[in-house]
């Protein structure tokens, strides 16, 4: 019978997958649970209740006015403790909606490892070919650590303005683009299995960040636990207390895209940051993460990002100053959480520029985060 390949996965020689398309990528960013070829969702048996306690000032802020008032702006949520004390979204987003947190999925993953180094599962001296003896060069001696760090260098690219960047390629993978004609897909894990290094040190001491890395630790954490990352993921949700869906695309196989696979509501993304100033113990009273784990990371051993951000540091699949932990997403989210304070700060946004990527504009939404927690 006639039929034709899905023209939202389709990608032209040259381009991006056409929902990632500039004129397409809003929509898409606010309906990625809807467009990728495989997923499942998830709810919460307990909702995490957030009594609305308005913080005037945050308003006032000239970077909150800025960002909010962008044509890119979704939604941005701020909590203090279990009180939401600002709110604001754009006239086509709304807080049921669940939007793409693309990286941020990557702080799941250290709350998985960090419960596995807790429970004695995970060497972090330890080189990835210990617990899996099947991956390429381009991870088999990598000490778990750098791993966790993105200090390693191999062949894996992620420069959104190059088209034919590794990190694009991996979305047939993931099940984000279509093969090419006349192919089969590869699971996510052969794909992992193909990357490939002539020298894994890192002598720059700057970030190398690889989103495969945090691909290949979901997968340790699989192999070492003999629990699946869907029921990780499980816990997860049960412990942050989410009110709406908890969306995750996976391979054709249904192992979850833990680089950055997770769509969910600004409210339950802040409810989900809400575990990390709870010592990593979710509403229900289960730890699923590891609370030394997360202080490591705010150590600041890992390595910096490039001046002028030589101030944040990568570790433990964060990103921190030190004080603050999170992660930004691409194309325009970030995740905030400050400990001392129980502070979360959320951003939803969505860039249309061909590659999605503004150092500048990541930048500015970082120092609006500060304004907020320095409140």
């Amino acid at each position: 019978m006639p039929a034709y390949p899905n023209p939202d996965l389709v990608t032209q020689p040259g381009e991006m997958e056409s929902w990632n398309s500039p004129v397409n990528r809003r929509a898409s960013f606010h309906n990625l649970h809807r467009i990728v070829r495989f997923g499942f969702s998830l709810r919460a048996s307990k909702v995490l209740e957030l009594p609305g306690c308005t913080d005037t000032r945050i308003a006032q802020l000239n970077s909150v006015q800025d960002l909010c008032n962008s044509d890119i702006f979704s939604a941005m949520v701020i909590l203090r403790g279990e009180r939401l004390v600002y709110e604001q979204y754009a006239p086509d987003f709304a807080p049921h909606q669940a939007h793409t947190i693309m990286s941020i999925t990557k702080t799941m993953i250290h709350l998985i490892i960090g419960r596995c180094v807790e429970d004695g599962l995970i060497d972090l001296r330890a080189t990835v070919c210990d617990y899996l003896p099947e991956i390429g060069s381009g991870y088999a001696d990598a000490t778990i650590q750098d791993v966790l760090d993105m200090n390693i260098v191999n062949h894996y690219s992620e420069d959104y303005s190059d088209p034919h960047t590794t990190a694009l390629l991996h979305n047939v993978s993931m099940g984000w683009r279509l093969p090419a004609a006349d192919t089969s897909p590869t699971s996510n894990r052969e794909f992992l299995c193909t990357i490939e290094s002539n020298d894994l040190l890192n002598r720059s001491g700057e970030v190398h960040y690889k989103s495969a890395s945090t691909d290949v630790l979901a997968w340790v954490a699989e192999r070492v636990s003999s629990q699946s990352l869907r029921d990780y993921l499980v816990r997860i949700v049960e412990a942050a207390g989410i009110e709406h869906t908890f969306h995750m695309s996976t391979d054709h196989t249904g192992v979850p895209n833990a680089n950055g696979g997770a769509c969910l509501s600004a409210r339950d993304l802040a409810r989900f940051g809400l575990i990390f100033t709870r010592q990593c113990i979710g509403v229900n009273g289960e730890r699923v993460g590891s609370h030394a784990f997360m202080n490591a990371a705010r150590r600041c051993t890992g390595p910096t990002y490039p001046p002028p951000d030589s101030h944040i540091h990568y570790g433990n699949q964060l990103e921190t100053d030190g004080r603050w932990i999170g992660h930004g997403g691409w194309g325009g989210q970030l995740l905030i959480v400050d400990p001392e304070t129980a502070t979360v700060v959320v951003f939803f946004s969505v860039l249309e520029n061909q590659s999605a990527s503004d150092d500048k504009y990541s930048r500015a939404i970082v120092q609006m985060a500060e304004d907020v927690i320095g409140r």
